[in-house]
């Protein structure tokens, strides 16, 4: 489902070059529901942003579902991201003055599909407990049930892949928890999980780990 083969990036500091990822290569199946860990600056965010096709590798290539991503010019690669792809960003990432509902369903208000989009946001926060909340506001619910709602919106295309940047960050560990059995119960349905952590107490819920160390994955 997701391959990168030896792919490096290249950042400039102080006038030098260095390789923050460098020739790098993994493989996650479908399905899977793998880990990417490492300390700050190990590489690991780098490595994950090209994944997800927000920054572009120096060499090397990446393929999701057979697709290569690297290839593709930024609107080809926007498009794919909104068909096959659902990204769920460190720390809060709804807006305040808009309820559960509408943060979930807000890329789908430009389609032709807001009825179907909203009955399938309402089941997926019924399945997660959290129905009762679709109109309230951000402010109103726990940083755990935030981060799971921002999960719910990564759903609801129906994404192939979903990555997931720290989510457990900032949670205590009952959130954390659940958060990390619902990217499971994600997985064993047959979408592929790829999460991004430090916290390696979490660790036991992932099929499958690649560390991150200076910019190399280590055996």
């Amino acid at each position: 489902m997701i391959q990168v083969e030896h792919v490096t990036k290249q950042f400039t500091r102080n006038d030098r070059d260095f390789d923050a990822v460098h020739d790098v290569s993994l493989e996650v199946k479908k399905g899977e529901f793998a880990a990417i860990t490492g300390h700050s600056g190990s590489g690991k965010t780098t490595l994950f942003n090209m994944m997800a096709g927000l920054t572009a590798p120096l060499s090397g290539k990446i393929y999701i579902g057979g697709s290569e991503i690297t290839g593709m010019k930024e609107n080809e690669k926007a498009v794919f991201r909104s068909q096959n792809m659902g990204y769920v960003l460190q720390g809060q990432s709804l807006l305040n003055n808009f309820t559960i509902l509408d943060n979930i369903c807000m890329p789908a208000y430009l389609s032709s599909q807001v009825k179907e989009f909203k009955e399938r946001a309402l089941e997926l926060l019924r399945q997660i407990g959290l129905e009762e909340f679709a109109g309230e506001y951000p402010a109103n619910l726990s940083g755990g049930e935030i981060r799971r709602v921002a999960i719910v919106r990564a759903m609801l295309n129906q994404p192939k892949v979903i990555l997931a940047d720290e989510p457990t960050s900032n949670l205590d560990p009952e959130n954390s928890h659940k958060v990390m059995q619902m990217l499971k119960d994600i997985s064993r349905s047959g979408t592929t999980v790829v999460l991004s952590t430090h916290e390696l107490e979490y660790l036991s819920y992932v099929d499958r780990v690649f560390n991150m160390n200076r910019g190399k994955m280590e055996e």
